[in-house]
């Protein structure tokens, strides 16, 4: 029987409570730091524009010089003594104040024909107008995006402090697994997908990650896995998390560290654990490639992204349900949905193992507890699988 059986949001609170963030840095070219979290404030140590720059094409005049101009009553300076051409971009000289636009004036000889009037600082961007010396620019915890590249390196900053990304370990079990395309299959096997689909989402949310050799139902054999694996920031072991004979994850937990959740009321992935071994997270995830998927959404994912210092902004959208949808009173039940126009159509409500039915939807309605299912006709919030 199931040891720690609890509730989905139980379960998940058990989960998120022994997660730290990681707290190691390092230093990497800001161009190589798009997605990264920062560690430390970053404050501005010079001013942005560090000169005061013409905002236009024209000419750089004293804006006392151009008063009253106008296209009926226009003011003739001198070039390079009373005024001088400027392009977008170039550093307007200290004594004048202001440039007018090309359009507004026209050269003859020597002279510049001036046809509209200018006050102090008109089509100048001054010095630190941008960012002044002091500024706080991103604050540490900030995730460091494309423009903010941008904004870093015209402040002159070569390097970004971040944080290191988590290097989860993932451990797949099982007698019957192959590694994928080793070889054909016997009857009774399966490639192992279900660690390349972990890494791949870990890697997508934020870590590192590695997967381990696929470890026989052993517990011995787990059991030098999981310990071997201690260095990671967290263990994903996947496999031999339900009550059968030669189910060991949840009693290798219990043997190593705490076990803190065994059995999760949803439906797919009842078979679902959680624990701690010298102080490093566990996740047993069902063999089941759906369960699986659906264990990944609801616990890796935010526990991975409060690993790296990332907000765990699920993407969603709504649709309108086009078939009822039952579930199973007192569990979580994840259906599976694909999204046409502004409808949502099930795809299945049950088969843990079916993962087609995954790769053809768009999403997943999550059914409460509490509720026997969805109507047809109701309006739905569909969480986007990516």
């Amino acid at each position: 029987m199931f040891k720690r059986f609890m509730r989905a949001m139980e379960a998940l609170e058990a989960l998120m409570g022994i997660i730290q963030p990681v707290q190691c840095q390092e230093s990497i070219p800001v161009q190589d730091s798009v997605g990264r979290v920062l560690s430390v404030d970053i404050v501005s140590a010079v001013d942005l524009p560090e000169f005061n720059r013409a905002a236009m094409d024209g000419y750089a005049v004293r804006s006392s010089d151009a008063r009253g101009a106008s296209t009926t009553n226009p003011v003739y300076l001198h070039l390079d003594e009373n005024c001088t051409q400027v392009r977008t971009g170039m550093v307007v000289p200290d004594n004048f104040d202001a440039v007018v636009m090309l359009e507004e004036t026209f050269l003859r000889g020597n002279q510049v024909e001036v046809m509209g009037e200018v006050h102090p600082f008109r089509n100048v961007s001054r010095i630190g107008e941008d960012i002044a010396v002091g500024d706080l620019i991103f604050k540490e915890g900030h995730k460091i995006r494309p423009p903010d590249i941008a904004l870093l390196a015209a402040l002159g900053i070569k390097e970004a402090s971040v944080y290191t990304r988590p290097n989860i370990a993932i451990i797949p079990t099982g007698g019957e697994l192959v590694a994928i395309a080793a070889r054909s299959l016997l009857p009774g096997e399966a490639y192992e997908i279900n660690g390349l689909m972990a890494r791949l989402y870990a890697e997508k949310w934020g870590s590192l990650a590695t997967v381990h050799d696929i470890v026989p139902d052993d517990p011995e054999l787990i059991r030098k896995a999981v310990v071997s694996n201690l260095d990671a920031d967290m263990i994903i072991l996947i496999g031999g998390t339900s009550v059968g004979e030669k189910d060991y994850a949840p009693k290798v937990l219990m043997e190593l560290g705490d076990l803190l959740v065994h059995g999760v009321r949803i439906q797919p992935g009842k078979p679902t654990a959680f624990g701690r071994v010298q102080g490093k997270p566990v996740v047993c995830l069902p063999g089941y490639p759906v369960a699986a998927l659906s264990d990944l959404y609801l616990f890796v994912r935010p526990a991975l992204k409060k690993l790296a210092h990332l907000d765990d902004a699920v993407p969603k959208t709504t649709a309108r349900l086009a078939r009822k949808i039952a579930s199973k009173p007192g569990y979580l039940g994840i259906v599976r949905v694909k999204i046409e126009g502004e409808m949502a159509i099930p795809i299945m409500t049950s088969g843990a193992g079916i993962l087609s039915s995954v790769a053809r939807a768009d999403g997943f309605v999550i059914v409460p507890e509490e509720l026997e299912g969805i109507e047809a006709g109701e309006m739905v919030e569909v969480t986007t699988i990516e």
